[in-house]
């Protein structure tokens, strides 16, 4: 059994002409939602419906959001090979679908230094992460890396730092009140990638019994309740590789800050994570191509969803129990994962071509499912993603506008800014990624 691993994403995920978008939706009369500043945010204004973010100046002052009607649509598609104009999407801006402008009339500037997005991607800009919070993050879960839980030996040492897991969380939590709030998230996040890497995948992963190695990292996250005489053989069990002592130790971290609901509720989801990891190996066993669909549903569970689904947690604050229940807010969580999951497929894409063995992700089973050329399954792909996304949006306004409950209203801000920064994240790593050559 493996014994390290540096940190990579869970298997875990980002076109072809579409037609011209119709013109910009008008945003109609809403309620308005009071949400947190974020620290070292930038400031918002409220500009016809549409908030826009500008360069500098540290919001003090609470944002006021408006939130679309019940009923709204998902905003148009954006024109091939186009982001849209400016940080105006639900992750930087409000949870509004109104949009400001149509798509640009002039070509997609070149790409910057840090990554281009895969063009004709669906996607909102983000400000970049506060630097100071980047560097203390990063710096934090090295040393927790290294010298807590022993994850990976020196000569991985250039790929956790790759991985930039510092740089990928503050961008993905810009409202967490403290370092020490990021570092809930920081942690969980190493510690799933160790366990998908030295069980599923690079680093010494196989499918061959894998269920029986992630049945008892899982009781690392949900204890084993059994007898006096087997009880200290189960906890001298957690220390026994990488993976199980990340997850012993990230969620002992989590559980001290979490209400026991929140802490139950990231267990279900890590479950899920669980149940999809299983699903791929057995296809991986038997040499099957799923359907796409069926590809979809694996996906829907080994996918990002632990990580939005904590984010009051990371922010200070709870939605209650019965509120993250609703079939609404599951539905938008649900959205959430999978279009966030297809983002790694699509940047993905070319890392895992160059791996040994067949990975399957999304380009790849709509190839051999439909009998598409590479370059056609990847943009069909995309649009799989952007239907996801605006699916996402339209679906997150709509609860907002009927369930005008602060915390529900900064839940599902904080979820649309994690998916921003999922993006982000994938864009700007250009040490793991890079794009095909299809346009």
């Amino acid at each position: 059994m493996p014994t390290s691993a540096p940190p990579a994403p869970a298997p875990p995920v980002l076109v072809p002409p579409r037609p011209a978008p119709p013109a910009p939706v008008a945003p109609a009369p809403a309620a308005t939602a009071v949400l947190p500043a974020a620290p070292g945010a930038a400031a918002a204004a409220v500009a016809s419906g549409v908030l826009a973010a500008p360069a500098a100046a540290p919001v003090t002052a609470p944002v006021v959001a408006p939130v679309a009607p019940p009923g709204a649509t998902a905003p148009p598609a954006p024109a091939p090979g186009y982001a849209l104009p400016g940080p105006t999407g639900l992750g930087t801006a409000a949870l509004s679908l109104a949009r400001g402008a149509g798509a640009p009339s002039v070509p997609e500037a070149p790409a910057p230094a840090e990554g281009r997005p895969v063009p004709g991607l669906y996607h909102h800009p983000v400000p970049e992460p506060d630097p100071v919070r980047v560097d203390e993050v990063s710096r934090r879960i090295k040393d927790w890396a290294l010298d807590e839980v022993q994850l990976y030996p020196d000569d991985w040492e250039g790929e956790f730092d790759g991985f930039s897991v510092g740089r990928y969380m503050v961008a993905c939590h810009p409202d967490a009140p403290t370092v020490e709030h990021l570092m809930l998230a920081t942690r969980l996040m190493v510690a799933e990638n160790a366990v998908d890497d030295c069980y599923c995948e690079d680093h010494g992963g196989s499918p061959v019994g894998l269920g029986g190695r992630l049945l008892l990292a899982h009781t690392a996250l949900d204890p084993l309740h059994t007898t006096a005489e087997y009880q200290p053989r189960w906890a001298e069990s957690l220390h026994a590789d990488a993976p199980r002592r990340a997850y012993r130790s990230a969620m002992g971290y989590f559980v001290d800050r979490a209400t026991p609901s929140q802490a139950d509720r990231y267990r279900h989801d890590m479950a899920r994570l669980h149940l999809g990891y299983l699903a791929e190996a057995a296809w991986t066993e038997t040499d099957h191509t799923p359907e796409v669909w069926e590809y979809l549903a694996m996906r829907q569970f080994n996918n990002f969803r632990p990580c939005p689904t904590i984010t009051d947690t990371v922010g200070g604050y709870e939605l209650p129990a019965d509120l993250h229940a609703q079939p609404a807010m599951q539905r938008v969580l649900a959205l959430a994962g999978n279009a966030t999951t297809i983002v790694n497929d699509l940047y993905s894409y070319m890392k895992e071509l160059d791996s040994p063995g067949r990975h399957l992700n999304l380009p790849v089973v709509i190839a051999d499912r439909e009998g598409l050329s590479d370059r056609e399954a990847y943009l069909k792909a995309v649009e799989v993603h952007n239907d996801l996304m605006r699916d996402f949006e339209a679906e997150a306004a709509a609860l907002a506008a009927a369930c005008p409950v602060p915390t529900v209203q900064r839940f599902l801000r904080g979820v649309a800014v994690w998916v921003d920064g999922n993006h982000y994240w994938h864009r700007t790593n250009t040490y793991r990624y890079s794009l095909p050559d299809f346009w």
